[in-house]
């Protein structure tokens, strides 16, 4: 099951990709049929990905720095 999460969490990373993406995209893109969200979770729990929100403004998701680095590591060129 980590091998199949750690596929799924590093596709989230990917389509998140280099630039925000509205919080509202993300979890539309992600949505399951299940209340919690684990690669999500998992995502935020490791570290990988950051929601923010600024008064006034959507809030956005990004992919951290440790997230980049996982990305480069486990799929080269993505």
């Amino acid at each position: 099951m980590a091998i199949t999460l750690d596929v799924l969490v590093l596709d989230l990373i990917e389509f998140i990709g280099p630039n925000s993406r509205s919080y509202i995209e993300v979890i539309e893109a992600w949505r399951t049929s299940c209340p919690r969200l684990p690669v999500w979770e998992e995502a935020n729990e490791r570290g990988f990905i950051a929601r923010s929100h600024d008064p006034g403004h959507e809030a956005v998701v990004s992919v951290t720095p440790l997230g980049k680095q996982f990305l480069r590591k486990n799929r080269p060129g993505a």
